[in-house]
C-alpha cells in the first residue's frame, strides 16, 4: 500500500521508548523473554522451522535474539539448514542504529552454531529490517507476534504522520498512545491460529482512548492470559511504565489466566507458566471463565470484587444520570507563569477570576491563597479584543514568546493568547465539589461558591443534590471502590481520579435516601469523619460490606 503522502524525514520519532527518552531503548529481562515466547508457542519442542515470527519494534534484539536462538536449536533438531530459514522471522525496527545492533547479535548467535560470517550477516540483514511497522507492506500472516511495543503519545509526532496512521488504524482513538496501532496491525496479522503476546503500557484496557481496541478484540479475538505487572519490573533498568503482559489469538474469549506478578523473578515466571498451563495452582493467578463484552473496561478483581460491582451497577444510576449533576475539569492554560497571577496584579478587574489550585487543599478546607487566572473569554466564548485591555494586553506581551509557544496559539494565531480550556466565571459562584486529579484515596472538599478550579481539580455540580450529602457519599469508600475499579493504577497505590472514572460512580437517587440518613452524611462530611461516612455509604447503597482492596488511604 502507498502513502498518499510524502512524509519528511523528521516525522518519523516514535523511537521513544518506554523509558520516556527519544530514540531509547529499555532492554527487558532475559527470562521475562523466554517467558513470552513460551505463552506465545514459540518452544524449541515445536517445529518453528514451519512457523513465522513478527517483532514489531525489535529495539537492541532482545525478543528477536532469544528467538533466533529458539529457532536454529529446532531447525537442528529436525536437521533443516540454516540458510532455509529465510521466511521464519522478520523484526522491524525505525532506528537504523538499533536495526544495526540487532543485526550483529543476530549474526553472532548463528556464528556460533557455526554458520559462515558471510552467511549470517544475510541471513540477519533478511531477518531484521528498517522501517516503520506501522506503513511497511507485510501480505503475509504470522504465526507468531511478539515483542515491546514503544510507548508515545500521538500528539507527539508530526500531524501529517498522525494523520496516516490514523487512516490506517480506527483503534487510534481520541489521544491514544501509538501501542494501540502496534496491537491492532499484530492482530490483524495473525494467521488463523497465530498467537499475539506483547509486552505493553497497560492504560488502553481500562481508559477511553482503549475503547475501539477493546470492542475489536471482544469481537473477532480470543484472550488467553493477562498479566499485571505493576508492582514488579520486567525491564533491565529501572522505568515508570506501567506495564503488562498479554497473549490473544484470532477466536473468541472464553477461559483467561488473569495473573499479577510480585517481582518479575525467575522462579515467578516459572510459576506463572504452570499455573497458565493448568500444571498447578497459586496465589498469582486466577482463571475468569467469563470476559468483557463490547468496549467496556478490563475490570480485574477478585471474583468477589466483580460480583458486588455488578450488582452495584445493576441496581444504582450513574452519577450523571438524572441529567442536573456533572462532572467537570478544571482550567488549562497552557502557560500557568503567564495566566495565573496575584489578586493585586496590574490587569483590568473583570479579566481576574479567583482560582483554587491542587495545593491549596488542606484537610477538608481550601485555603485562599490569592491566586486569580486571567480570563481571555468574552461570554460568548470568543477572546476579548485586547484593545479594550490595554493592561491585560500588557502583562500578556511581557510573556509573549511563552504564550505564543503554546499548540493551542499556533494552532489558533488570532487567538494566540487564549487559555486551552475556556474559563468559566459563572463557575466562581457555583457551588461544587472539588476532588484532586491525583490522590491515593477520594478527597473530596466542599466549595460553597467562591472559586474556578485549575485542571489539576475536577469538580462535581448538581441541582438535584444537597453538595454536603453527595461529598459525604463520595468521600466513602463505597465510591472510592467504583474509582478503584476503573481507573489506572500509579506507582505507590496512587489513583487518577479522572471524569472518565468519576462518571462511572454508581449513587443511589437523592430523594431516596432518607432525610436522617442524609443529616447524618452531611454532619459526617462536615466533621471529615470517614470511619462514619463509610458506614453510612454502605446503608445508603445497601450493603452490609464491600470486598477488600487495596489503596492509600489519604483522605484527611
Amino acid at each position: 500500500m502507498n502513502l498518499p503522502v510524502v512524509l519528511p524525514e523528521d516525522a518519523y520519532a516514535y523511537g521513544q521508548r518506554s523509558d520516556g527518552e527519544t530514540h531509547g531503548v529499555v532492554l527487558t529481562k532475559r527470562h521475562v523473554v523466554e517467558f513470552m515466547l513460551d505463552l506465545a508457542g514459540y518452544t524449541v519442542e515445536r517445529d518453528l522451522t514451519r512457523l513465522t515470527l513478527l517483532e514489531p519494534a525489535c529495539g537492541h534484539g532482545a525478543f528477536v535474539v532469544a528467538a533466533v536462538e529458539r529457532l536454529l536449536e529446532a531447525a537442528a533438531r529436525v536437521g533443516r539448514p540454516y540458510e532455509e530459514l529465510v521466511e521464519a522471522l522478520r523484526a522491524y525496527d525505525i532506528d537504523p542504529a538499533h536495526v544495526a545492533q540487532a543485526r550483529d547479535l543476530v549474526a553472532a548467535a548463528l556464528a556460533r552454531r557455526g554458520l559462515a560470517a558471510e552467511a549470517a550477516r544475510a541471513l540477519a540483514e533478511a531477518w531484521v529490517l528498517e522501517g516503520d511497522f506501522l506503513l511497511a507492506q507485510l501480505p503475509r500472516p504470522f504465526d507468531v507476534v511478539v515483542g515491546n511495543p514503544p510507548y508515545v503519545r500521538i500528539e507527539q509526532l508530526a500531524p501529517v504522520l498522525q494523520a496516516e496512521y490514523r487512516r490506517r488504524y480506527p483503534t487510534l482513538y481520541d489521544r491514544a498512545d501509538l501501542y494501540v496501532a502496534f496491537i491492532e496491525r499484530g492482530l490483524r496479522l495473525l494467521g488463523a491460529s497465530g498467537v499475539l503476546c506483547y509486552l505493553c503500557a497497560d492504560r488502553w484496557v481500562l481508559n477511553r482512548y482503549g475503547a475501539p481496541l477493546r470492542a475489536l478484540i471482544a469481537g473477532e479475538f480470543r484472550v488467553h492470559c493477562y498479566l499485571d505487572l505493576h508492582d514488579a519490573s520486567p525491564f533491565e533498568s529501572e522505568v515508570i511504565a506501567y506495564p503488562s503482559i498479554f497473549s490473544l489469538s484470532p477466536g473468541r474469549s472464553d477461559r483467561v489466566f488473569v495473573g499479577r506478578f510480585t517481582d518479575a523473578s525467575p522462579q515467578e515466571c516459572a510459576r506463572l507458566r504452570a499455573q497458565y498451563r493448568g500444571d498447578a495452582s497459586g496465589p498469582e493467578g486466577v482463571f475468569y471463565d467469563a470476559w468483557f463484552d463490547g468496549d467496556a473496561p478490563w475490570v480485574l478483581g477478585s471474583p468477589e470484587h466483580l460480583r458486588v460491582l455488578r450488582d452495584l451497577e445493576a441496581r444504582l444510576p450513574l452519577l450523571e444520570a438524572d441529567g442536573v449533576t456533572r462532572v467537570g475539569i478544571g482550567v488549562a492554560t497552557g502557560c500557568d507563569r503567564a495566566f495565573i497571577v496575584p489578586a493585586n496584579a496590574d490587569v483590568e478587574p473583570d479579566r481576574l477570576i479567583p482560582l483554587v489550585l491542587r495545593a491549596d487543599l488542606d484537610r477538608g478546607r481550601i485555603r485562599d491563597a490569592g491566586r486569580r487566572v486571567l480570563n481571555p473569554f468574552r461570554d460568548d466564548g470568543e477572546v476579548v479584543d485586547l484593545r479594550a485591555y490595554p493592561r491585560f494586553a500588557a502583562h500578556l506581551n511581557a510573556h509573549r514568546e511563552a504564550v505564543h509557544g503554546r499548540h493551542v496559539a499556533k494552532r489558533n494565531p488570532a487567538a494566540w493568547f487564549r487559555t486551552i480550556d475556556r474559563v468559566y466565571p459563572g463557575l466562581v459562584a457555583t457551588p461544587k465539589l472539588l476532588i484532586p486529579d491525583i490522590a491515593g484515596s477520594n478527597e473530596v472538599v466542599f466549595d460553597e461558591g467562591r472559586f474556578h478550579p485549575h485542571h489539576n481539580l475536577y469538580f462535581v455540580t448538581s441541582l438535584a443534590w444537597d453538595l454536603e450529602v453527595l461529598g459525604g457519599l463520595l468521600s466513602s469508600r463505597v465510591a472510592l471502590f467504583f474509582v478503584w475499579s476503573y481507573a489506572v493504577k500509579m506507582r505507590g497505590g496512587y489513583l487518577r481520579f479522572q471524569a472518565q472514572y468519576l462518571r462511572r460512580i454508581r449513587v443511589p437517587r437523592a430523594d431516596a435516601i432518607p432525610q436522617a440518613l442524609q443529616r447524618d452524611l452531611r454532619d459526617a462530611f462536615r466533621r471529615r469523619d470517614f470511619t462514619a461516612l463509610d458506614a453510612l455509604a454502605l446503608r445508603a447503597y445497601g450493603l452490609e460490606a464491600l470486598p477488600t482492596f487495596d489503596f492509600v488511604d489519604t483522605r484527611r
